[in-house]
């Protein structure tokens, strides 16, 4: 598969037009709502796409574990709904950074690891992606300490 990355509907789809075997979008989320959402996922469809779904609705990035599921199940039934493959579709339940200092990003990791779980257990044949270095932002310019949380994480 060949992944199309950009902030920018109209790259994605130049990008889906111009690739050859299974695309992934990168990425969708209902961050404006279930019509742009599902506008966005009947195109990736129509090019035969799988997508990435962010865990981001209209309140803003999930950040617990209850939201992470709420999001999660509420895209997946909606993507079903239209006819999606529920193999096509890769979820992305947010890795946030930990030891941030602050007390409420302190289950970050393991809301991240739980959501993955819940979503394997829940959501049949759904995939699940996630940026892994943002695990670690806290300590950027400490590769070592990066490098030994990513593999404890992983």
């Amino acid at each position: 598969p060949i992944m199309i990355d950009s902030s920018k509907w109209e790259v994605i789809e130049a990008g889906l037009k111009c690739i050859q075997g299974k695309g992934i979008v990168n990425s969708i989320s209902m961050k404006e709502g279930e019509a742009k959402f599902i506008e966005q996922a009947k195109l990736a469809r129509r090019y035969g796409a799988a997508v990435i779904v962010m865990a981001f609705d209209e309140k803003g990035q999930a950040d617990t574990f209850a939201r992470k599921t709420e999001i999660s199940k509420r895209a997946y039934d909606l993507l079903l709904s239209i006819g999606f493959p529920a193999e096509d579709i890769i979820f992305d339940p947010n890795i946030f950074a930990i030891a941030t200092g602050i007390p409420e990003h302190d289950n970050y990791a393991v809301d991240f690891i739980d959501s993955v779980r819940w979503i394997k257990q829940n959501l049949p044949h759904a995939h699940i992606s996630g940026g892994v270095s943002n695990v670690s932002f806290s300590f950027r310019g400490n590769d070592a300490v990066r490098e030994a949380i990513h593999t404890v994480f992983l």
